[in-house]
């Protein structure tokens, strides 16, 4: 925008929580002096948080704001209906123009197209960018001009488009702003009531995240500089350091998939990576099903609670509420399991593959409903994404697009061995069991009772037995999903 456009300008942080590679808060200092708000949105229709990324959105705004005083601006935190704030905000500061970066929820869709015509009417420019993808969901069709629904041509099509866009540096500064009047819905970050109090449940957070760009970059800086070597293959290892970590600042965004694209290329053309074009290109196609998941969801908004394959609507789900209940505190009396569900309450993530074994054991060992595992994902992982979450969630039960198929059922034995041979990762986190040699920690059942007795273990008192037999649950699961029509069930 010119620098004669009236200032000051509006930007709406959303889950964009950074200076760098913004394109929407770029194009908003440009305009001159600049205010920076942030909403905790009570819009009808828009899902509430859940808590654990809750407490990350807190800290990542907190370093927010103190990035964008240290550039001369302000983050002004407001609380209510973003439909009536946002043209009541504009108003108020006197701004004529208003940017912000977009989002793929069809509720969320729905709410920016009115408020853009809000704004408009009342003569303000609006302009929105793309700040959260690599390519837009719009942006990827078939060849018949639809949506894709297997990751693999969807991808394909992806790398064939174009590269990948150049990242925006941050601004060096804002213009002063004008003192500001009292706006409405303003409240302070501590009134969001974001953090825990009684209990206290954010130790394991707070010993494992560091919300904000800083802590992004040097999580990233560690992932080039380590995990990405071996990525290929160690991706699947929960007990080595072979993951970014990165997912809960992309869902914040206090870092860019596009900043991380291209430190990741340039990491590997200068050498600063032990990493393999194998292993870029492997961790580059876990980014691309983070933008399948969005060309899902925005294709098809309802994925979080409505199955992809409508045939689905027929499955004989379980209503088991103590099963879910060990489901949730890991005490499944599967080890791999219960460390999966014990890591995620104490740090607010999983290891990918530890995901899709303990989503495996809830819907088909459990037979319990897809949407009660996203429904607890949600709340309690910091990277809770609205696209990925869902989309995952579906292809696991085998209800969603490009989904597994029906008779895949991982077993929670041999994944264990397979993937945490030594025992270490279950150690970590079901410490109960840690004196068991690695040969029996992933079936303690079947340890010798001098064993169990050496190892301070008392089946079904300090650590439980099985809440279902493997053998069992697998015939049952089997069952249950042949009984859907072929269409679905031959997915």
């Amino acid at each position: 925008m010119p620098s004669s456009f009236p200032a000051p300008a509006l930007h709406w942080f959303r889950n964009d929580l950074r200076l760098d590679d913004n394109p929407a808060l770029r194009l908003a200092g440009e305009a001159g002096a600049m205010l920076a708000i942030f909403i905790d949105e009570t819009d009808e229709g828009l899902r509430p948080r859940g808590g654990a990324q809750g407490w990350f959105l807190h800290h990542a705004l907190a370093r927010l704001a103190e990035s964008l005083r240290e550039k001369g601006s302000e983050l002004v935190i407001l609380r209510g209906n973003s439909r009536e704030i946002v043209p009541k905000v504009a108003g108020a500061v006197g701004a004529g123009f208003v940017t912000w970066n977009r989002r793929y929820g069809g509720a969320e869709r729905e709410l920016d197209t009115a408020i853009k015509a809000e704004l408009r009417s009342q003569d303000i420019a609006v302009e929105s960018r793309n700040g959260h993808l690599l390519y837009e969901p719009m942006e990827i069709r078939s060849q018949a001009g639809g949506p894709l629904r297997v990751f693999t041509p969807f991808w394909r099509a992806c790398r064939a488009k174009r590269a990948v866009a150049a990242p925006l540096p941050a601004p060096a500064s804002f213009p002063a702003l004008p003192p500001l009047p009292a706006l409405p819905g303003r409240v302070e970050l501590a009134d969001l009531g974001l953090l825990p109090s009684r209990p206290d449940w954010a130790k394991g957070l707070r010993e494992t995240w560091q919300p904000g760009e800083a802590g992004a970059l040097k999580r990233l800086l560690g992932f080039l500089g380590g995990g990405l070597h071996g990525y290929a293959e160690g991706r699947n290892r929960p007990d080595l350091p072979s993951t970014s970590m990165l997912s809960p600042h992309l869902a914040v965004g206090d870092i860019s998939v596009r900043r991380v694209w291209q430190m990741t290329e340039q990491a590997l053309a200068t050498g600063e990576t032990r990493g393999t074009n194998e292993d870029v290109e492997k961790f580059f196609s876990e980014l691309g099903w983070r933008e399948f998941a969005y060309h899902l969801l925005y294709h098809y908004p309802t994925l979080a609670s409505v199955n992809y394959q409508p045939k689905f609507d027929s499955f004989p789900w379980a209503t088991n509420p103590l099963a879910l209940a060990a489901w949730q505190k890991g005490q499944t009396g599967y080890p791999i399991v219960d460390a999966g569900m014990r890591q995620l309450w104490q740090t607010g993530f999983m290891h990918n593959r530890v995901r899709m074994i303990v989503a495996s054991f809830l819907i088909k060992h459990l037979l319990i409903d897809w949407r009660a595992g996203e429904a607890w994902f949600w709340d309690t992982l910091c990277d809770a994404d609205p696209a990925n979450n869902t989309a995952s969630w579906q292809w696991v039960a085998g209800s969603g697009a490009d989904a597994a198929p029906y008779f895949r059922i991982f077993n929670p034995i041999t994944q264990g061995e397979k993937f945490d041979p030594d025992g270490n990762f279950v150690r970590a986190y079901v410490p109960e069991i840690a004196k068991l040699p690695a040969k029996l920690i992933h079936r303690p059942w079947e340890a010798p009772g001098a064993i169990l007795t050496r190892a301070g273990i008392r089946l079904g008192e300090t650590y439980p037995r099985p809440v279902v037999s493997h053998e069992d649950a697998r015939e049952r699961a089997l069952e249950a999903f042949k009984s859907l029509p072929p269409a679905a069930s031959n997915v």
